[in-house]
Parts: structure tokens; sequence; C-alpha cells
């Protein structure tokens, strides 16, 4: 595959861009290599600007549930853009997407629209404590909340910990309000809420940990977690940004049969346009501006454009689609496992709906220090040839797979004849 015109857009992109990118892992800086530049995309595919086309299972990392330049979203969108791009005044799409949201998530009372994933974290963060009057905040091992400075934190060593900043810059006053626990640890998070009892604001997790691969959590620890938060008057966040609508209409708190105080959303509400929302319980969300006193504010918060996109996108999800998605998904996966035990590759296979992940592991992948078990070097292998066989998978490991609903069998056949040849050349 030639990707000169690829390497000739990324060295002009390091001249003006950090990186030559905007975001840290299309940089490919964990795989090696450049990064390749995207011309365009339909339904499943993508194709670089060298014209080679692959099966996506990025998907702007979930977000694209209904894959590249779905027609009838497309339309929505013209239609939403001839009336203006944005007004900084309330319009009736973004009320629609409102109560589109409180539908399917019956722990939504009233939401707030923002921009992105990480604004919503960091607004319901600032929320929690606001309400609880409360100072620490308890996250997990390997769940990412977006780029805030409280969540942007690593456990220490031994039972856990106060947090140690994971980025310059970050202030070790307001990182040592975060305590980071292990994921799926349920003695550990007991021993946090007998540590401080009366100071945790909230507890936040991702439900479905999507940024360390795919690794669910056992339904016990997320029991456990709710019954604390109640004893000690802690909010309970979910953050939905990658599974919400994703693993369910209701996201994961719906699989779960798990009701948090609070919920954050972005990704798949967006259609494919910078979207995030925040919202939970009425008592709560009145204390957000303009009805109290925690401040909160956007130019684009509620985007017509967005809501557009993401008011149709929601429109097509239905029934049909997530069961289109499962079984899709569940052929693809076990066609993966066969072709890993045909080659003899130890391999661990973590899937939640059209989400998943393969880590290059015999043990189960339950939290963050299970994952260093996996071969690091197998994945780089793997995303190289798969990369070199037109499938385009997320350039680390600690990214999730997406499939969307315009994935099909051929697809799903094609990417497995790719998985064949690249796990019998890894395992020579």
């Amino acid at each position: 595959m030639k990707r000169d015109g690829s390497e000739k857009l990324y060295n002009r992109a390091c001249r003006v861009m950090v990186g030559g990118v905007n975001s840290p892992v299309r940089s490919f800086i964990y795989v090696g290599g450049k990064p390749i530049f995207i011309r365009g995309g339909n339904g499943c595919f993508i194709e670089d600007v060298d014209g080679n086309k692959y099966i996506d299972y990025v998907l702007s990392y979930g977000a694209l549930i209904h894959g590249h330049a779905n027609r009838k979203i497309l339309t929505r969108v013209r239609e939403a853009m001839e009336k203006g791009t944005t007004f900084g005044a309330p319009t009736e799409d973004e009320l629609l997407l409102a109560e589109e949201i409180c539908r399917a998530f019956p722990s939504i009372e009233k939401v707030r629209l923002v921009n992105s994933g990480t604004e919503a974290t960091m607004s319901v963060i600032r929320l929690a404590k606001a309400y609880t009057k409360k100072k620490f905040i308890v996250k997990f091992d390997g769940c990412y909340h977006g780029h805030v400075d409280q969540l942007l934190v690593k456990a220490g060593s031994g039972v856990a910990t106060l947090g140690i900043p994971s980025s310059e810059g970050v202030d070790l006053e307001i990182a040592s309000r975060t305590i980071s626990a292990r994921y799926n640890d349920i003695n550990q998070i007991y021993t946090i809420f007998s540590s401080h009892p009366d100071d945790i604001a909230a507890v936040i997790i991702e439900p479905v940990a999507g940024n360390m691969g795919v690794v669910p959590a056992e339904k016990e620890f997320l029991k456990t977690i709710r019954e604390l938060c109640d004893k000690h008057n802690s909010l309970l966040i979910f953050d939905e940004v990658i599974t919400g609508f994703r693993v369910s209409r209701g996201g994961a708190q719906e699989l779960y049969k798990i009701k948090p105080d609070m919920t954050c959303l972005g990704k798949v509400i967006g259609g494919g346009f910078p979207v995030g929302a925040f919202g939970g319980r009425d008592d709560v969300m009145n204390m957000v501006a303009p009805e109290g006193p925690v401040y909160q504010a956007g130019t684009l918060s509620g985007n017509p454009v967005a809501c557009a996109a993401g008011l149709e996108t929601l429109s097509l999800l239905k029934e049909e689609q997530y069961r289109l998605m499962e079984t899709i998904s569940s052929e693809l996966v076990r066609g993966v496992i066969k072709e890993a035990e045909y080659s003899r590759l130890p391999l661990t296979v973590n899937r939640v709906g059209s989400m998943f992940s393969f880590f290059f592991t015999s043990q189960p992948v339950k939290n963050f220090e299970d994952l260093q078990m996996s071969d690091k070097d197998k994945f780089v292998q793997f995303h190289r040839l798969m990369l070199e066989r037109g499938v385009y998978l997320p350039p680390s490991p600690y990214e999730s797979y997406f499939l969307s609903t315009a994935h099909t069998k051929d697809s799903v056949r094609k990417t497995l004849t790719a998985v064949s040849d690249a796990f019998r050349l890894i395992s020579k």
C-alpha cells in the first residue's frame, strides 16, 4: 500500500500542529509509523488520500454508530444548516434531543447539553462537589474521563492512594483530592469509604470501561458502589460518553439495571458532531445556573446542527439495529477467537454489544493491571498487518473497537480473512 500522500501531509502538519495531529492517539506513536490522512468515508469504509480503502473499526472512537456519511443524517444536517449554523439562543431541536435523552435514561430527569465528553465530566464533578459539600472524588485506574485536571490522575502503589497527576501542569493539590482505585475490586472500594466516610462527594466510573480497551464492570462491583454511595450520601456518576445509546438504548445502566445519580453522555448523541451532555436527579441538576449557584455555560452548547445530527442518529436506532449489531459483533468475535486458536496465539476478547477489544494474553482482563500482561509487541504487529490488509483499527491497545449498523457479514468475512493472515504471520 502506497501512502506517499499521507506522509507528505503529515510532514507538513508537524510544522504547524503539535505532533502533526489534534489528538495524541492519532499520531500512531504507540504502533510506530506515520498516521494515514483520511479523504472520506462511506458506510463501514474509509478512504485515505492515497486512495486506499479500509474497513473501519474506529468510527471516530464510537461516535458513528450508523457508519460514515449516512444519507438520512446528512440530509437532516443540510436542512439544519440552511436555517443557520448557530444562534446563541434556544432552538426546538435541542429541546427534542433533551427529551429523547430523558426518555431513554430514566435516571436523567433534567439534562444540560455541552460540547464534549470532557465538558460533561468537568461540569458534573463541579456540580457533585457543590451539591454534597464534600471534597474527594473517586475514580478508577484505566477509566478516562476527559482531560479534566481532577480526573487526569492515576493511582499510586499499594491500596488506593491519593491521586498523582498523569500530566504536567496538573496541580498536586487538585490531584490529591482524587482517589484512584482498582477497577472491579470490591474490597478496595470498602477500604476507601472506610478511610473517608464523610468526605467523598462522588464516585465516577465507566460502567463498561472503554479506555483501557473494553473491560466490563462486574455487576456486584457496581451494586456495591451504589450501596456505598447511598450509605455515605455520595453521588454515583456513570460516564456513559462511550456506552450511552451504544450498548443499548438506555446505555450500560439499562443493561446492569443500576441507577446512577448522574450520567455523562457524548459521541453517539452528536451523530458525528461535537456534543456532550450531563444530567440526572432533579434536585442535583437544579443547582446548575440559571436555577442554582453552579455556573456552566457554552457559546455552542445545544448547537442546532449537532442536535439535528444527533436526533436523526437516535431516530434510526431501533431494536432491530441493536440486534443486527449484536449478531455481527458476535460473529466477528467468534471468528477471531477461532483464528487465534488455530494459530495457537494467546488471546482474550472482551465484548459488550458492538464494542470489543482483543488482548494478546490468555488471562482474563478485568482491570488496568491485567491489561499490563497483554503482549504489546504482538499488538503492534497485529495493527500494522491489519492496516496493510485494509482494516483500520485504533492505534493503541488502550482503545476500543466499534462496529456500526453499516457493517455487514461481508465486511466481517473480509476482516476475518485479514485476521487469519495476520495471526499466521505473528505466530511464526
